[in-house]
């Protein structure tokens, strides 16, 4: 039964993020087919910081009306939202309006932002929801978070995204990128080759995973073997309260001489702690944590990958393709160690932080250089920056397990604005890089055929 529990809790995480994952992934598809073209990617990242509607004004409700809004019901609407928005977007998402004298894939817009809705939202009830289980559970709740960026990439490399063929410009014919040479073959120009199924079968695809999570997250309310562990946490929970309240009691009856002693052997215990959840830390440890939080998301979820194709492509189609696909299992990879690794301390949390800020630095270094990185010409670099970007995520992804495990121990309201710093992270990062990268046009994409580079 607990092994089942695990499994459900993984396949709830699986939705938190795998419809906008999954949009990421299809854009090679969608984007010769819409009249936005490669501006799509832009008006997604405007997309995805309005939907932080979604989160803020849950957050605000805890803030101001702590108790009134309950978690089941805003997620069962969020999951069938998205269920019915992935349905639709199978059909509909070719379907363009005349908008202020221009054509505009009015639908693809409309239905990206309700999903991007859906999975704001998630990091705010998601992760609280949580808090009914036993604390195992949340890391593999964790595991499927991950899944739900690996599971898109591997369904999107059976399908054939983004395989790129390089075809001579002048004989237009189909050349290898190991028998091409300059002089004598002329320029070799990319082109994708035709996908395994369309795009319709991929988003349907999201559907049938929006509908796992809704049955994964229906079994853990429902299921009796989920609610008899969710009562044993809830004795244990209330027996705890029980005990810290015959404490309370205790010290009332004494009588007054032996007060003093009670005083003099607590006060050397005794601390300034925040009064945040359950007063564990400091406030400076406190503002360490949510700081760490909202930096190692910034970075993963913003910063790096809006550089991805820049850090990889001039080492060659097949490199950006390791990369992105084992970057994305590094995720759950590092979720699946904490598992039997679990880990709270904050030293650790701060070491890993810096080692995979590091890391991130190099990939930063290498967009910044595109279309001629470091070691551009050997395998020595294409194997480095794939590398570096499997490092990356697996420490940062540890760090978010650090985090949450620590604030799950914390209580509900701490996996609220965990999920809320969560969210604040993504959207400063992916304001900071939209203007660099899509505004100046700061970086430089390298030419998966081609690399005009001095030896």
């Amino acid at each position: 039964m607990a092994l089942l529990t695990h499994v459900l809790a993984c396949l709830f995480g699986i939705g938190s993020w795998v419809a906008i994952n999954g949009m990421w992934v299809e854009l090679p598809l969608v984007v010769p087919e819409i009249p936005e073209g490669w501006y799509l990617p832009s008006y997604l990242t405007v997309i995805i910081q309005l939907a932080n509607i979604g989160p803020l004004f849950i957050t605000l409700m805890h803030r101001f009306k702590p108790g009134a809004l309950d978690e089941q019901p805003v997620i069962y609407t969020i999951v069938v939202m998205g269920v019915v928005a992935t349905f639709l977007l199978a059909f509909l998402w070719k379907h363009t309006l005349v908008v202020g004298g221009a054509v505009h894939s009015v639908a693809l817009l409309s239905l990206s932002f309700l999903l991007s809705v859906v999975d704001c939202t998630s990091s705010v009830t998601f992760l609280p929801f949580m808090m009914r289980l036993p604390p195992q559970y949340l890391t593999s709740y964790f595991v499927g978070e991950g899944l739900s960026g690996l599971i898109p990439a591997l369904v999107a490399l059976i399908q054939g995204v983004g395989m790129v063929q390089c075809k001579n410009a002048t004989a237009n014919a189909n050349v290898s990128m190991e028998n091409s040479t300059w002089g004598s073959g002329g320029e070799l120009v990319a082109h994708y080759e035709q996908a395994n199924f369309s795009a319709q079968v991929f988003f349907l695809f999201l559907s049938v995973m929006m509908i796992v999570c809704l049955g994964a997250f229906l079994m853990l309310n429902h299921l009796p073997a989920v609610a008899k562990e969710r009562k044993c946490e809830r004795y244990l929970d209330d027996a705890t309260h029980r005990e810290k309240a015959g404490v309370g009691l205790s010290l009332q009856n004494s009588v007054p001489e032996q007060k003093p002693m009670l005083d003099s052997s607590e006060s050397p215990v005794k601390e300034p702690r925040s009064s945040f959840g359950k007063g564990t830390f400091s406030r400076a440890q406190l503002v360490l944590i949510f700081v760490v939080l909202a930096w190692v998301n910034a970075l993963t979820n913003a910063v790096l990958p809006s550089v991805q194709s820049y850090s990889c492509l001039p080492y060659g189609n097949q490199a950006y393709h390791l990369a992105t696909t084992m970057a994305a299992a590094a995720n759950p990879v590092a979720c699946f160690i904490a598992m039997f690794v679990p880990n709270r301390s904050l030293v650790l949390m701060a070491v890993l932080t810096v080692t995979g800020t590091g890391f991130g630095a190099y990939i930063m270094a290498m967009a910044a250089l595109s279309p001629c990185p470091l070691l551009v010409h050997h395998d020595m670099g294409a194997a480095l920056v794939v590398i570096t970007w499997v490092v990356f995520v697996l420490t940062l992804s540890y760090v978010k397990v650090i985090i949450g495990v620590i604030l799950r121990d914390e209580g509900h309201s701490a996996l609220i604005w965990c999920g809320a710093v969560v969210q604040l992270g993504s959207m400063l990062g992916a304001m900071s890089m939209f203007p660099l990268v899509s505004i100046h046009e700061l970086f430089k994409s390298g030419d998966p055929c081609n690399t005009k580079c001095p030896k």
